[in-house]
């Protein structure tokens, strides 16, 4: 497999050397042809010109699904809508998305949920490789991703993920930057901007790049951002209705005993309100990148710097960490301790494409990334636990030259992880994680009907050297779909799909205290391979002005794996052992956009959207932490230069519960913007004045650890510009 490894990073390098460059080099056409094919624009109906602002469009596209439409349901952000959902982390920009939420463990950290499904069932790329980070060890890490710096970000949902690996069950999140320039400005010198401002978290945020041709052939990019928040301001307060419940019983009993001090500390605790402590983040990352352009080929290279430091808020009442004292037991500290961490990563990246000529393959195109990343958690001033990963992975794709109706690509994936941990939370052990894989995707066009296939073949090996342990594991993914164009631009469709995941380092090796999730956890070095059958039926397209975009999907699970409660407590926390039960997953979500009024000079258009996701272990058990129903209505008023918008977003409460869980409430939130674009077409200037949660009502996010002590945001108004000239 090392011999293999080398292998294909030295295949991915050599056309560095030579010109080539990978799928995200291909932006521009990829763009401008998902631009023309994508049936479904799931925010708005303004498509804006493809690179004409600092924040482009957000495409639920993969690398190739323009050549290979595997993909069941996509969902597109116009330039406006992507800056009204700015913000410090991935998760939080797409969770107004359909059948997507957010970890929303603190304000600094927050991965994305796709289909219920996070962690280790998602994947999060840069520029269409890992984010090489330690994001996906804990819901605490925040994403080393900056979406200021974004250009656009893929959602993908559905077979499609076979792209990116097979543990991306759930899906994968790509943000795709201009780091490594996809092409030669038309101007002297391209530059895009932006700026915001906020109340709710006294935000103060800007952007800034530019895009520089040297001579005819060669393009260099810089790019620089800075995000600070102060502690975020909440509706009434901070822990939810059940934990203010207990913490005043237990300022009660603690009155009664005589320790009245301990008693105000819990009356304290349970009275915090108005602001969120320790919700603090600062956030910055600089980059700079050159591409060459020779022909038909053009290969290019990128440096980024990401720098984040975030609060960590602790349950009130306790602190986030503890120390273990005589006999082992695990021991609220005097006084909460505040917690923050600080995240750096540096990163290298090289892209290639070379053009093969008229053969039977159309273009070689690579991709290959390297990290060096290192997380510290500091207990007040001092270091508690500190997460080191170095890693590397690489991509070579062979684009096949499209003949008649057949078309697709063949490739392979090497990816390893050095992971490192030391300090009281080291409960992951040092551990490195390699993966090789070769895939393929094949489209057939028989006209208006649309046959796809796609295959991965997996190789993972998963070694920890301390404990004298190394799990390999082969696993093989595959997906079967097929769409029929009921009329133009309206298509019906089905996927069917297998896919296998080898079980990550934690689930294996995980042995200690993990204060982030309140638990004691408990790998399990006997885990085998979590593989899944999934089957989606979608309805997507327009009819008339009606956009729709629709799917239900289910997957059943064969040893899936999870975490459960052994009733046992070890150094003060309960004892949680990874494990493997059969488990059931089924859900819906749809868009239609529509207009209402049509005019000359104005429009008013219509945005319904709607999620539900179900998972249950075959013990009748529900998964822990599954978003609850969803639904979202917009109503946007369009006139010459302006464009007002109101929003309502509805959460249903969650009761469906796994064991140790607690519920949430039903919350609505109402939203309004006006957007003021002065200019059209390649000089960009857009205005957005924001108001969110206008009625300051508390919510809180099923899908988070955090939920009883992190509520959402109160009323925030906002006010951004963004500029592309």
């Amino acid at each position: 497999m090392k011999l293999i490894a080398t292998a294909l990073l030295v295949t991915a390098a050599m056309p560095l050397t030579l010109l080539a460059q990978d799928a995200d080099a291909t932006q521009e056409s990829d763009a401008d042809r998902a631009d023309a094919e994508a049936p479904v624009d799931t925010s708005s109906a303004r498509i804006e010109p493809s690179g004409d602002d600092f924040h482009n469009v957000i495409y639920v596209t993969a690398a190739g699904v323009d050549r290979l439409d595997v993909i069941a349901g996509t969902s597109v952000l116009t330039g406006i809508a992507l800056q009204r959902e700015s913000s410090g982390q991935v998760g939080e920009v797409l969770a107004s998305l359909p059948g997507v939420s957010a970890s929303g463990f603190a304000p600094g950290a927050s991965r994305p949920i796709l289909r219920g499904f996070g962690g280790d069932r998602v994947r999060v790329l840069n520029d269409g490789i890992g984010t090489l980070d330690a994001s996906g060890a804990s819901d605490d890490h925040a994403v080393a991703a900056d979406p200021l710096i974004a250009e656009r970000i893929e959602v993908l949902r559905g077979p499609a993920v076979l792209l990116y690996g097979s543990q991306a069950i759930g899906g994968a999140v790509n943000v795709i930057t201009k780091r490594i320039p996809p092409r030669i400005p038309d101007e002297p010198i391209h530059i895009d901007a932006l700026a915001g401002f906020d109340t709710a978290s006294n935000l103060r945020e800007g952007g800034l790049s530019f895009d520089l041709p040297l001579g005819a052939n060669v393009t260099f990019h810089a790019d620089a951002s800075y995000r600070n928040t102060d502690d975020i301001e909440i509706p009434g307060f901070a822990a939810s209705d059940g934990l203010r419940t207990d913490l005043l019983a237990d300022a009660a009993e603690e009155e009664e005993e005589g320790h009245l001090e301990e008693a105000e500390e819990l009356r304290e605790a349970a009275n915090i309100s108005g602001t969120l402590p320790n919700s603090y983040s600062e956030t910055w990352s600089a980059g700079v990148g050159v591409a060459a352009f020779v022909g038909e080929h053009n290969f290019g290279v990128s440096f980024g710097y990401y720098d984040t430091n975030y609060g960590v808020p602790g349950a009130p009442g306790v602190g986030h960490h503890g120390e273990e004292e005589g006999g082992g037991e695990f021991e609220e500290e005097e006084g909460e301790v505040p917690v923050s961490i600080d995240l750096e990563r540096i990163r290298f990246d090289a892209r290639a494409n070379f053009d093969l000529g008229s053969g039977f393959f159309d273009a070689v195109q690579t991709r290959v990334g390297w990290s060096d990343y290192t997380h510290t958690e500091f207990e007040g001033d001092e270091v508690g636990t500190v997460f080191e990963v170095a890693g590397v992975e690489g991509r070579v794709e062979l684009v096949q030259t499209r003949r008649g109706g057949w078309g697709g690509s063949i490739g392979a994936q090497y990816s390893s992880i050095d992971f490192d941990a030391f300090g009281e939370e080291a409960y992951i052990p040092p551990n490195v994680s390699n993966t090789f894989a070769l895939f393929t995707l094949q489209e057939v066009d028989f006209d208006s009907f649309e046959l796809e296939a796609g295959a991965r073949y997996e190789m993972t090996s998963v070694e920890s050297e301390p404990l004298g342990l190394d799990r390999d594991f082969d696993t093989f993914s595959a997906a079967l779909g097929g769409g029929f164009m009921l009329f133009e631009d309206f298509r019906v469709g089905a996927n069917l799909s297998r896919t296998e995941r080898a079980p990550t380092a934690a689930e294996l090796y995980a042995e200690g205290p993990h204060i982030a999730t309140q638990q004691f956890e408990v790998g399990n070095p006997e885990l085998g391979i979590e593989a899944s059958w999934g089957a989606e039926a979608y309805v997507r397209g327009e009819v008339g002005e009606v956009k729709i975009n629709a799917s239900i999907y289910r997957n059943w699970f064969e040893d899936f794996i999870y975490l459960a409660g052994s009733g046992d407590e070890e150094d003060g926390l309960p004892v949680f052992t990874f494990l493997q039960q059969d488990a059931d997953q089924w859900g819906a979500e749809a868009q239609v956009t529509f207009p209402l009024v049509e005019a000359r000079d104005f429009s008013l258009l219509g945005d319904l959207r709607g999620s539900y996701t179900r998972a249950e272990l075959s013990d009748g058990d529900a998964v822990p932490r599954i978003p609850p129903l969803s639904l979202y209505g917009a109503l946007e008023a369009r006139w010459e230069h302006f464009d007002l918008r109101g929003e309502v977003e509805w959460h249903d409460k969650q009761s469906n519960l796994a064991p140790l869980e607690t519920p949430t409430d039903s919350f609505t939130h109402v939203n309004a913007s006006l957007a003021w674009h002065p200019f059209e077409g390649e000089e960009n200037f857009t205005l957005l004045a924001q108001v969110d949660n206008i009625f300051d009502v508390e919510g809180r996010r099923a899908t988070s650890f955090t939920k009883d002590f992190v509520p959402l945001p109160g009323r925030n108004f906002k006010l951004t510009a963004r500029a592309s000239f």
